[in-house]
């Protein structure tokens, strides 16, 4: 986080379908991000610019841009295997021998690799013998392990394959599978030309609220400053890369009902930052999607513990942070109240500042910390005594800086705000036991 509390987003292409549309896109996002940063008269260097993600869809299908009018060209998708037999490009859950490379899972994916013999590093180069129709993919061998029952199940090693050249924090593909990207689904931008001027309402451009954290298949927990008036938002469950939908199992959508907004929230100084997003339809549980646990009323996590934050949030702080388009983690340790409020007062903010009750901290160590864009997103502390078990003990509320000197990032405390959401899940009919430990 850093050093306002506004919102910020950015303004970006949807969805890449191929190299002429990639180039396209670029020189769009271009000046789309000028115009955003021409709009705020007010000098302000974090003014607000908006992050679009694409229309919803599947693993097996790409839609076209919502940005620029989707035209689909034959592509070439002619490539040369290592041994200079020609093979074709396809999604690396649709080639046989791709399947070679592990015995546990699909494939080993090099999230770096972008100028390979295929131009999306999610495809691989396939002798035609070896491609599988789509209707046919490959999928990960059944999982030997005792079957997890309950909520905060963490996958480090990912789902449906692996990732190499994870170097600048990114996670693995379903590895915290509550985390869930905000998106308001009716924005309108009249600088941007509708994809079918004859039908203005056929497709809505989504853009990046904040962060949020799956607590229920109906129910999304997030911070009340980015929802608290919003008109019409979307949560989308079991995200990664931004810029793709390659992967074998894909994310979902579902719009919200209900916004209910703690009623102490305050704007101005984010008291009681919390929010639940009730959505219209439950999502459905999958690898790649699951449910956070929450702690125990007023079980405050121990100072020292080292937990996640995960988020598409900036990288740091100022114009030169960038916005992330795989889903990063951060590992933080929790820094006891009174430790974090004494170095709050070393900032700014003065020697008489008093950290709320409805806060904690954690962080403090020089670069590491969550930062603008994610507001709303967990903290996921590790359960003692069960191995890649986690609890939401956090959610991204404020902070100063992004972590240049060491300052601790505040969050909002769950735990002490665990019966609030208790009294509003069961007051919507759902039952609270399925985010219990």
């Amino acid at each position: 986080m850093g050093d306002s509390i506004d919102d910020l987003q950015i303004c970006e292409p949807a969805r890449r379908i191929d190299q002429f549309e990639q180039m396209l896109r670029l020189l769009v996002s271009i000046c789309l991000l000028t115009l955003c940063g021409a709009q705020d008269g007010s000098g302000d260097l974090d003014a607000v610019i908006k992050q679009i993600f694409g229309e919803p869809t599947t693993a097996k299908s790409i839609q076209p841009s919502t940005l620029v009018p989707g035209i689909v060209k034959p592509v070439d998708k002619s490539c040369k295997m290592d041994d200079g037999r020609v093979g074709e490009c396809v999604r690396y859950y649709l080639c046989n021998s791709n399947n070679s490379v592990i015995t546990d899972g699909i494939g080993i994916i090099d999230i770096r690799v972008r100028d390979g013999p295929c131009a999306d590093y999610m495809d691989t180069c396939c002798l035609t013998p070896d491609t599988r129709n789509e209707n046919n993919p490959i999928t990960p061998p059944p999982d030997t392990q005792p079957q997890r029952q309950g909520c905060g199940w963490r996958n480090p090693d990912g789902v449906g394959f692996r990732i190499t050249g994870d170097k600048d924090g990114e996670s693995k593909f379903g590895e915290f599978p509550w985390t869930v990207a905000v998106l308001n689904s009716d924005y309108i931008d009249p600088r941007i030309e509708p994809v079918n001027e004859n039908e203005p309402d056929g497709q809505k451009l989504n853009v990046y609220v904040g962060g949020g954290s799956l607590i229920h298949p109906s129910v999304v927990l997030t911070a009340a400053h980015y929802v608290a008036g919003a008109k019409a938002l979307r949560a989308r469950a079991g995200e990664w890369d931004t810029q793709t939908t390659k992967e074998i199992y894909p994310y979902q959508d579902r719009d919200v009902a209900k916004i209910e907004v703690h009623k102490d929230f305050n704007k101005g100084n984010l008291f009681y930052d919390i929010a639940l997003l009730f959505l219209s339809t439950p999502l459905d549980l999958a690898p790649n999607v699951g449910v956070a646990c929450l702690p125990p009323p007023r079980e405050r996590v121990p100072a020292g513990t080292r937990c996640f934050a995960t988020g598409w949030g900036k990288d740091k702080f100022g114009k030169e942070g960038r916005y992330q388009v795989i889903l990063k983690k951060v590992e933080v340790p929790v820094v006891a109240r009174d430790v974090c409020q004494e170095k709050l007062r070393a900032t700014r903010l003065g020697h008489f500042f008093e950290l709320h009750t409805s806060f904690m901290c954690a962080g403090g160590e020089p670069g590491k910390d969550t930062c603008k864009g994610d507001g709303g997103a967990p903290l996921s502390c590790p359960i003692q005594y069960e191995t890649d078990r986690y609890m939401q003990s956090g959610i991204v509320a404020w902070g100063v800086g992004c972590g240049e000197d060491g300052t601790p990032g505040v969050y909002v405390d769950v735990s002490n705000l665990r019966n609030w959401i208790d009294d509003k899940i069961a007051g919507m009919g759902y039952d609270p036991k399925v985010y219990t430990i």
